[in-house]
């Protein structure tokens, strides 16, 4: 067995516990990686589970923690983006052909790093009396991987280092509440989720700009085209400025990020900041 052919065959799969648990059994295999094979997927991608029912972001019900089922439906959202994130992971590591072995092991890690937080989520879903699938959830993070699919470019810069970014904006005042509502196990499996996921969006950041330097592109005006090429969704602040340093953005890429979420002047974008 090869490590990609073997990311793609978990990918397919669409029962949420074997899944995760596959993707946290890859992480420790020593699997070979064969970077130039040409792989095709056996049928549609992802393998997904009858449920969550799957709606339009717009028709997602908003969620407050200080319920017991206002709390497992915010729980639930969030374990939704942690299987998505598995499978986001395990589509970086089979789809593309020809990087170095050290892309494939980083995504290798990514995906059992996010099957991880999944079975930590599911774990206390059980204990508000809830099961993975029993909230409508949208399908956002998948479909911007649908439309990087030919372009490792483009996903690099869209994926990890757009939309998973955000997770690093939205966790801590998604901690205070939960904190707030008196659910510490909540705290804490986001404190593990926070920390991994610095990790994550900075392999995403070290591959983005080495595509870049690989291809004689500029980063910053190329990740510009690639928002408006592949409609990526609009950044609002506030933007946690430290967790996106500690995973690579560099200080101008953060003040860029305020200037254009707020519209305004750089030095007003400095004010919203502080």
């Amino acid at each position: 067995m090869e490590l990609r052919t073997q990311a793609l065959a978990v990918l397919c799969m669409a029962d949420p516990a074997q899944k995760a648990a596959a993707a946290r059994a890859l992480g420790d295999t020593t699997l070979p990686v064969d970077a130039q094979r040409v792989l095709m997927p056996p049928g549609p991608l992802p393998g997904r589970p009858v449920r969550p029912v799957l709606v339009p972001a717009m028709d997602v019900p908003r969620r407050s923690p200080f319920t017991p089922a206002g709390r497992a439906a915010l729980l639930h959202a969030v374990a939704h983006i942690e299987f998505n994130a598995i499978n986001l992971a395990l589509d970086a590591l089979w789809r593309f052909a020809g990087m170095p072995d050290a892309y494939y092991r980083d995504w290798q890690r990514v995906a059992t790093e996010e099957a991880l937080h999944f079975s930590l989520l599911t774990e206390h879903l059980a204990t508000l009396g809830c099961a993975y699938g029993d909230h409508p959830a949208h399908d956002g993070l998948w479909l911007m991987t649908e439309r990087t699919a030919g372009d490792i470019v483009a996903r690099m810069a869209l994926v990890p280092r757009t939309l998973e970014a955000r997770g690093l904006d939205a966790t801590p005042p998604m901690q205070a509440k939960l904190a707030r509502a008196g659910d510490a196990r909540a705290v804490a499996i986001l404190d593990i989720i926070l920390r991994d996921e610095i990790g994550h969006v900075a392999i995403g950041n070290h591959w983005y700009r080495w595509l870049c330097a690989r291809d004689g592109l500029d980063p910053h005006a190329h990740y510009q085209v690639l928002t408006q090429r592949h409609q990526a969704p609009r950044l609002r602040p506030p933007f946690n400025d430290a967790a996106r340093s500690a995973a690579g953005f560099t200080g101008a890429e953060i003040a860029d990020l305020w200037t254009t979420a707020t519209g305004a002047e750089p030095c007003q974008a400095l004010s919203a900041r502080e």
